[in-house]
């Protein structure tokens, strides 16, 4: 029975490459010196260091253009507020991976709505959709991409 993946995911590997590409940038750029900008990389998020909230939002838009050309999707980045303390700004960002349980839910139930001929099933951080006949699958990758989802969805492991 043909299946494939509905899975939220991004190249760990290309992130770190795009982080180290900003820093570099922040370091030799005249508007940042003697400021301290850097950015860090956590396991799931990154972290904006530096003196005020409008360097803040000029490194963030140095990083949205670097993971871009990387090939990162940003709509995986959730922005968090930035926090301001003395000569100090800091701003996280965390890196979505995985599909969440109330979204995996919520798309399950959109397209049980639909009437396709599919089976949807939860696994983990992922969906795995499966039918009789590959025309189903590929009508419900199609409704899947006209559904307004705040994650970046990817298509993977399609099984005849």
């Amino acid at each position: 029975m043909p299946s494939f993946d509905v899975v939220s995911d991004f190249n760990r590997h290309e992130v770190v490459n795009a982080v180290d590409q900003s820093n570099r940038e922040v370091t030799t750029r005249f508007d940042f010196k003697g400021s301290n900008s850097k950015f860090i990389l956590e396991e799931n998020s990154i972290n904006l260091i530096s003196q005020s909230k409008f360097q803040l939002q000029q490194m963030l838009d140095i990083l949205k253009q670097k993971l871009s050309k990387r090939g990162i999707n940003i709509g995986c980045l959730q922005i968090e507020d930035p926090d301001l303390s003395g000569n100090e700004a800091r701003q996280n960002i965390i890196l979505r991976k995985g599909i969440d349980s109330e979204l995996a839910r919520n798309l399950v139930k959109k397209i049980k709505a639909n009437k396709i001929k599919v089976q949807v099933a939860i696994q983990g951080d992922q969906l795995r959709i499966s039918g009789k006949k590959r025309d189903n699958l590929q009508d419900t990758i199609k409704f899947i991409k006209e559904l307004d989802v705040d994650l970046p969805l990817q298509y993977e492991n399609f099984r005849d």
